[in-house]
């Protein structure tokens, strides 16, 4: 699922995108190339602090598994990107425990569709 991903801190900003929707994050990474902006979508982070991650976006849909830890992770691995989760609007429950655990930004997926475009800029 993953593509490979320049690390050199050099480069275009970057999108992270944590999904298993490889539909929907088509039409993210379109959105976030038209802004200038490259595109990585993964099951996680990377290993190691990338500078260049711009954004985070947390697909809760299918990884809702990383909402404990994904704050403090961004903050250790790319302190600079803006974090976004982002699920169903009937997924009540994974969209309070993603602001209880510090998301600042966190959308329906409707919400976020309408929003993408200025989100990523």
């Amino acid at each position: 699922m993953s593509e490979t991903v320049d690390e050199s801190p050099e480069g275009d900003p970057l999108v992270w995108m944590l999904s298993g929707d490889l539909m929907f994050s088509s039409r993210v990474k379109a959105t976030a190339q038209r802004n200038g902006l490259d595109f990585q979508i993964s099951g996680s982070l990377p290993p190691a602090p990338l500078t260049r991650i711009r954004y985070v976006i947390l697909d809760l849909s299918t990884r809702s598994g990383l909402i404990e830890t994904i704050s403090e992770n961004v903050q250790r691995l790319c302190p600079q990107a803006e974090l976004i989760a982002y699920g169903p609007h009937v997924h009540v429950g994974k969209l309070k425990a993603a602001r209880q655990a510090g998301i600042a930004r966190v959308l329906t997926n409707g919400q976020f569709d309408a929003q993408m475009a200025e989100l990523l800029r």
